[in-house]
């Protein structure tokens, strides 16, 4: 474990990431607790869940975020052992910087590893983005909602639906704030700056022509478990994908875990060089860059589902459920599992121009961290607040 920080910052905001999509989310969280007026002091730690040290890098040069003030290094391993070092590496950090509160974002397994060593440690928690549920057990994202909601002091959601599903669930109302999205705070704040489609091809020394398809191109993206790790599964979605890069080309970012599982499972031939642009995991300035302009996205992740709400961009999610409803009755997000003929029938559409564009959701509006930090400060600022941090 290692610290860029010399003394302990009592009373200080800890603010925790530990995987990708965390990122996205603090970027505008730490923004707004410095303009706050007065500000609040804030400290930042990663947990080195994300094990792309050089992606790592380069998403925080690309959202304007500061160096971590503490790193666990914790890097990959099963569910269980990561799991169970975070806990392990957080608990002397926490002792040490004495914080007014921990904030975790999302659902990544640092998220409920930090929560849980705080509460027991007597440190109110902070959940953003809370509330949101797939209703699938079999999600590990899905248990870390689920007990990061149970035991988070104050809740801050991105839809009115999570705020219902919390109540649902036994949350008192008066711990849980509907704020709006985090994740489209970053997206607004440096859409201006995303890379253009054609650089990142480039880039990676790939033909920029592919981009200019009458039909336009897609965009690519598939790293869920239940995807990629069963042969059967990923040959099937890849077989779809190949019959979709026949009607328009495709820019398939390519996690890590997806490239190793087509090499393991002998899968290469499925992919067509002449349709598909491979490209290794992007920045998050390339991402946005590639998702703006593109004619449909593919993809099995959470965010991109909002992004591409937020972009107004037709998305095929290739999963049988979505725990971010909103991105579907409101956005434009189609769910078609990973059916052939429903995937297919989604791509048709789009390219019929009837897909969906969907509008942009209530409160997503580039303040939410601003609501959050108001609120935050009001919140720990109460006297019911400050009596439990003096006890």
């Amino acid at each position: 474990m290692t610290s860029a920080v010399s003394t302990p910052a009592a009373g200080a905001v800890l603010c925790v990431v530990g995987a990708q999509p965390n990122f996205m989310k603090i970027a505008p969280i730490l923004r707004a607790l410095a303009a706050h007026t007065p500000p609040l002091p804030a400290l930042l730690l990663h947990t080195g869940q994300h094990y792309d040290q050089g992606m790592s890098e380069q998403l925080f040069e690309d959202l304007g975020l500061p160096r971590p003030d503490i790193n666990l290094e914790v890097g990959s391993a099963s569910h269980a052992l990561q799991t169970a070092e975070v806990m392990r590496r957080f608990e002397p950090a926490l002792d040490a910087h004495r914080p007014a509160c921990v904030v975790v974002v999302g659902d990544v397994n640092s998220t409920l590893a930090c929560a849980l060593v705080a509460v027991k440690k007597g440190v109110p928690v902070v959940h953003v983005e809370a509330g949101l549920r797939s209703f699938d057990r079999s999600m590990p994202e899905e248990i870390n909602r689920v007990l990061t909601d149970q035991i988070a002091d104050r809740l801050y959601t991105t839809e009115r639906s999570a705020t219902a599903n919390l109540v649902r669930e036994g949350v008192a109302a008066e711990r849980v704030a509907f704020v709006g999205n985090v994740m489209i705070d970053s997206l607004l704040a440096h859409r201006t700056r995303a890379r253009s489609a054609a650089q990142t091809l480039q880039a990676h020394g790939l033909d920029p022509a592919l981009l200019t398809h009458p039909g336009g191109y897609g965009v690519v993206t598939l790293h869920r478990p239940s995807n990629v790790d069963a042969a059967a599964r990923l040959r099937a979605i890849l077989s779809v994908l190949a019959e979709v890069a026949g009607r328009l080309p495709l820019v398939f970012a390519l996690h890590p875990r997806t490239r190793a599982n087509i090499d393991r499972f002998g899968l290469g031939g499925l992919i067509d060089p002449l349709r598909m642009a491979v490209l290794p995991p992007q920045g998050y300035l390339e991402m946005l860059g590639l998702m703006a302009k593109a004619s449909l996205v593919l993809t099995d992740s959470g965010g991109l589902q909002e992004e591409t709400t937020a972009l107004g961009v037709p998305c095929l999610t290739l999963r049988s459920n979505t725990e971010r409803p909103i991105t579907v009755e409101q956005g434009s997000n189609t769910l078609v599992g990973t059916d052939r003929a429903a995937i297919l029938a989604g791509v048709a559409e789009i390219q019929a121009g009837q897909g969906k564009r969907g509008r942009i959701p209530e409160l997503w509006d580039g303040h939410a961290a601003e609501r959050i930090v108001a609120d935050l400060w009001q919140w720990l600022h109460a006297p019911q607040t400050r009596d439990a941090l003096a006890a």
